[in-house]
């Protein structure tokens, strides 16, 4: 592991999924104990976009905070992650914020529901919800419809995955790139670092499995809820796919993206050594600092003219 974020491996938490309720709570304590991130360069606003029409469940509508760097014309689905047990709008706040500083496109930050209270198809349906409301009002908020990219972190990686598949066979909003950062992509849990991964700091093989138990709530897998088992990935847009070495879904991540590859899609996967899941919180350390602007580079250029 790397040496910075094997000093802090000790500090982390060892949250798991059976009690969500205060799972929750230790994400949002987490969360609240980041400085708050300088937002002078972009305006921030805070919007509710309604449900989209003829989905599964249709809900209420769905929180958004939109963070607009000034001269931005592309724009990014962000899908916070969590195990689609935690995180909302506000804790995602310094997140976001980085990656609209450093794309320079505007985030539409999605506070999607979450399970068990609201397993799948829920998350899918205000995901998509947002995709469509951003490129139907693109133009009124000086935004390229041409360039909206979809893009999360874990079980929000997952979700943006999920955005791509269904677009694509829905005849939906064009999607201009995808990004796919530790992507929970695949509810089987066979790959070797699925199997094998049953101590790793913060995330491990039995998170996982609690993860994946409350999003699907008892019923069977589908592609939507878990891309890794989608058979057809041919027009798919570009992907960006980023792994951590000691995380769980390492090897279905990489699976995923020889996949598109074998389908035609054009991806860059970058494999990141001595990382684990979600060590990027760790911002002191250099390689983090590397990773988070990466993420930034990627959709900036991903989303140029």
């Amino acid at each position: 592991m790397d040496p910075e974020l094997e000093a802090f491996v000790p500090l982390f938490p060892q949250a798991d999924f059976t009690d969500p309720a205060a799972s929750r709570k230790l994400f949002a304590g987490l969360a609240a104990s980041v400085p708050l991130p300088d937002t002078s360069g972009m305006e921030v606003e805070d919007l509710a976009v309604p449900a989209a029409p003829g989905t599964t469940a249709a809900g209420p509508d769905v929180p958004v905070r939109l963070y607009r760097p000034h001269g931005a014309r592309g724009a990014v689905v962000w899908l916070h992650g969590g195990g689609h047990v935690m995180g909302d709008v506000r804790s995602e706040h310094p997140w976001a914020t980085r990656i609209a500083a450093e794309s320079g496109a505007a985030v539409l930050s999605v506070g999607y529901r979450l399970s068990p209270e609201d397993p799948f198809p829920a998350a899918l349906d205000d995901a998509y919800a947002v995709l469509v409301w951003a490129a139907a009002n693109a133009g009124r908020l000086g935004l390229d419809p041409g360039r909206i990219a979809v893009a999360g972190h874990s079980a929000g990686g997952g979700l943006a995955a999920a955005l791509t598949l269904r677009a694509r066979d829905e005849h939906g909003p064009a999607i201009r790139f995808q990004l796919l950062n530790q992507p929970q992509l695949d509810d089987r849990q066979e790959t070797w670092s699925q199997r094998n991964f049953t101590a790793t700091p913060w995330v491990d093989r039995d998170k996982v499995a609690a993860s994946w138990r409350h999003y699907l709530g008892g019923r069977p897998a589908t592609p939507y809820a878990a891309p890794g088992r989608a058979e057809d990935l041919t027009g798919l847009p570009p992907a960006y796919i980023a792994t951590a070495e000691f995380c769980p879904n390492r090897d279905e991540d990489v699976r995923y993206a020889l996949r598109l590859l074998q389908a035609g899609v054009s991806v860059e996967l970058h494999q990141w050594p001595g990382t684990f899941h979600g060590s990027q919180a760790i911002v002191s350390a250099d390689v983090s600092r590397r990773q988070n602007a990466e993420l930034g580079a990627v959709l900036r250029r991903a989303l140029a003219g």
